[in-house]
């Protein structure tokens, strides 16, 4: 049975966890992103997010989603969205309901995605509209790994510059691994015991005594 809830000093002691498998930046319809799409139709079920260059103030301006992040088990592919588009190609995995495609507030993602080529997603599942039936209420990707795989990831990358004409390392391991983990956190779910939250465990806030 998996933890409710998880606390900043319990995630502090786990043990760091990023990516293990190889990771391959794509930005142009090339070799590599004919091998990518080769590699992804074989999957059944994928890692999936996005990341947006941040904004920090209102007279900076978004160029939308730059990059899209599908992960296997051993390899995690970055597409460059700034660069490549979406190509029809690339957009028909993401409506392919028999590849599984596994992420966290996922909604928000594929609208973004939309935006550059119209698809109707097919195959998506949100692990936060999931992991309640397995007893947990923290919907962070960070809480949500700590509390399933029993690691920590790190966030520092989340407000790095994702349009940036080159990738950092840190910035490449980052957005796999919260690809990858999504993935696994699936697949560990599914091999799980349900035990379902109840109402009064899943919003708290509603049943505290006012008097």
């Amino acid at each position: 049975m998996f933890k409710i809830s998880v606390s900043p000093e319990e995630i502090g002691a786990l043990e760091l966890a990023s990516f293990p498998g190889e990771i391959v930046v794509v930005d142009s319809e090339g070799d590599a992103y004919y091998r990518a799409l080769r590699y992804l139709k074989r999957q059944k079920v994928l890692g999936f997010d996005t990341e947006t260059r941040p904004t920090f103030s209102p007279d900076q301006h978004s160029s939308g989603t730059a990059l899209l992040q599908l992960s296997g088990s051993g390899k995690a592919i970055l597409f460059r969205l700034k660069t490549l588009g979406l190509p029809r190609p690339l957009a028909s995995i993401l409506a392919n309901p028999s590849i599984t495609k596994v992420g966290a507030a996922t909604l928000d993602d594929v609208r973004g995605l939309q935006k550059l080529c119209q698809f109707v997603p097919k195959g998506f599942v949100d692990l936060q509209n999931m992991v309640w039936e397995y007893g947990i209420r923290d919907k962070s990707v960070k809480k949500m790994t700590a509390i399933i795989l029993g690691v920590k990831i790190s966030k520092a990358q989340q407000l790095s510059n994702w349009e940036a004409e080159h990738l950092s390392e840190s910035q490449q391991r980052y957005a796999a691994t919260d690809a990858w983990v999504c993935r696994e956190m699936y697949l560990k779910l599914l091999h799980s015991r349900k035990h379902p939250l109840t109402p009064e465990e899943l919003h708290p806030e509603r049943f505290q005594d006012n008097g």
